[in-house]
């Protein structure tokens, strides 16, 4: 008996080993590599008792000969299978849910947390304060209804700091901001401010926390465009979130200095550094960036000694991080020397304006980087100048 039994309890054995892949259905056999679980679901927020939520395995690996099993209650049991499943919360709080895969050899689980809210709860609204500079650095009125747009003025800055690089603070308010009911109030008020990067790696980029609180100050802001995310939390758990575009754009103004002649056959320069930023993934693209030189057509020290010798003749030269020059105003002819409010008759006045285009990262344009606006002399006399002032124009 025991010999004639032993052939059928090993084929019995083989054919339970060869389903064993299959009880939970979704699969094929043959799966190479590594098992890893993956899960998301829907919606991913706000859920209510009662609302259905549907969880989705696709992103798991292999995408086939393997099994899926998903509990729904944190007891250890399998509640669906299938590559994706429905479920329904009748309690609130928060639940964990555990998915795993397996091959048949190898498994992988992932769980995640997921908040119930009651059926009845509110969502609230988050918002961000818009605001703006009354003024730009020229006492122009700023006209913003929308984004975030301030100015760093330095109108007053020494020869002996010929680098921009101010920063300044933005406070992010989020005050009118709404619980969502009068029986419920905001926990928490976190802010993102690089909608770019997932740090917490939850697939979200524009949820981490770089800030909490209702209101913050965002402190050593460089110039540039910046997209800042709120995401606000009430008491039921249910949550919502805002967005807004800051924009920091820059004057700085250097008056009354002297630029040398060219008395070595060789212009004399004045080198002046600022960081332009270009960064299309980002969204913190320049839109242009303006050099305007000031100075007076003959210096009130120069004395005559031969037809023309006393006017002079300065020009604005734009050189990359690479060292290569871009643009200059050498080739414009001393009557095309004025713009906007000029005393034509008396000074020049010559501006070198580089368009976002020439900032963009191809062949045919420069980068952004470290940048040098450079003044060059290449008239023999000296020369009192009168301003000069450089603006980067973020919006």
């Amino acid at each position: 008996m025991k010999s004639a039994s032993m052939p059928v309890l090993l084929a019995l054995l083989m054919v339970i080993s060869s389903l064993s892949g299959c009880i939970f259905g979704d699969s094929e056999s043959g799966s190479d590599g590594e098992v890893l679980a993956v899960f998301n679901y829907s919606p991913s927020s706000n859920i209510r008792t009662g609302d259905t939520v549907v969880f989705d395995a696709s992103s798991s690996t292999p995408s086939n000969g393997v099994t899926y099993r998903w509990d729904f209650d944190a007891d250890g049991s399998i509640d669906e299978t299938g590559r994706s499943a429905e479920w329904q919360f009748d309690t609130t709080g928060v639940k964990t849910v555990e998915l795993t895969v397996s091959d048949g050899s190898k498994s992988s689980s992932q769980t995640k947390e997921i908040t119930i809210a009651d059926a009845t709860a509110q969502p609230p609204s988050a918002e961000i304060t818009q605001y703006a500079d009354d003024e730009d650095c020229s006492d122009d009125d700023i006209d913003e209804s929308t984004h975030i747009v301030l100015w760093i003025c330095e109108m007053d800055k020494s020869m002996t700091d010929r680098d921009v690089s101010a920063t300044t603070t933005v406070t992010l308010d989020a005050a009118t901001s709404e619980a969502g009911d009068s029986s419920q109030y905001i926990t928490e008020w976190n802010w993102d401010l690089d909608s770019e990067t997932d740090k917490d790696n939850d697939g979200d980029s524009e949820n981490d926390v770089d800030f909490s609180g209702e209101t913050i100050d965002w402190s050593n802001v460089a110039p540039g465009e910046y997209e800042v995310n709120l995401n606000v939390r009430n008491s039921a758990g249910l949550t919502s979130s805002d967005s807004i575009k800051v924009y920091v754009n820059y004057a700085g103004q250097w008056s009354d200095f002297e630029m040398g002649g060219n008395t070595s056959g060789n212009a004399q320069t004045l080198d002046f550094d600022v960081n332009i930023v270009y960064d299309k993934d980002q969204g913190n693209t320049i839109r242009k960036a303006v050099g305007e030189l000031t100075y007076p057509q003959i210096d009130d020290g120069c004395f005559e000694t031969g037809a023309g010798n006393c006017r002079a003749k300065l020009d604005i030269y734009a050189i990359n991080e690479e060292d290569e020059e871009a643009k200059n105003t050498s080739g414009e002819a001393l009557d095309q020397r004025t713009e906007g409010d000029c005393d034509e008759e008396n000074n020049d006045c010559v501006h070198l304006t580089l368009s976002s285009y020439m900032f963009t990262d191809t062949e045919s344009t420069y980068g952004d980087g470290e940048w040098t606006f450079q003044i060059r002399n290449g008239m023999a006399n000296d020369l009192q100048v009168e301003s000069f002032v450089i603006r980067l124009h973020y919006r």
